[in-house]
């Protein structure tokens, strides 16, 4: 499988938001965002647009913040992986898979789990 994995261990080769190129795909990321509780509110399709991580964007996680003062290019480089902060980012991320499971169709949530909830396995990587 083809992968593109970010430093909370997201795939975004999986992500519908990172494949999104239509506005109807873009709107329908929104509204699956808005549903499982990543956004307040369904957003435009602007604001929904993947436009990638990188090291100038505020990480939601503080991992981009961690790894410079660590000095490393990726989490388990760091001699104190796995941490607080991965730990607390698994457990936050646990309870997403457990709302998608409620919110979302067998599709979406096949396709989430991919993206979003695999993280644990790809930081070892």
């Amino acid at each position: 499988m083809k992968e593109k994995i970010t430093l909370c261990g997201d795939n975004c080769i999986m992500c519908p938001r990172y494949n999104a190129n239509t506005d109807e795909e873009l709107e329908g990321v929104a509204e699956l965002w808005y549903r499982v509780g990543w956004r307040d509110t369904i957003v435009s399709n602007k604001e929904i647009a993947c436009m990638g991580c990188s090291s100038h964007k505020s990480c939601t996680y503080n991992l981009v913040e961690c790894t410079k003062e660590h000095r490393v290019s990726k989490c388990n480089q760091c001699s104190e992986f796995p941490c607080t902060i991965i730990n607390d980012m698994l457990m936050r991320s646990a309870k997403y898979k457990e709302k998608c499971k409620k919110v979302c169709t067998k599709q979406e949530y096949d396709v989430l789990c991919k993206a979003f909830f695999e993280k644990e396995n790809n930081l070892k990587k």
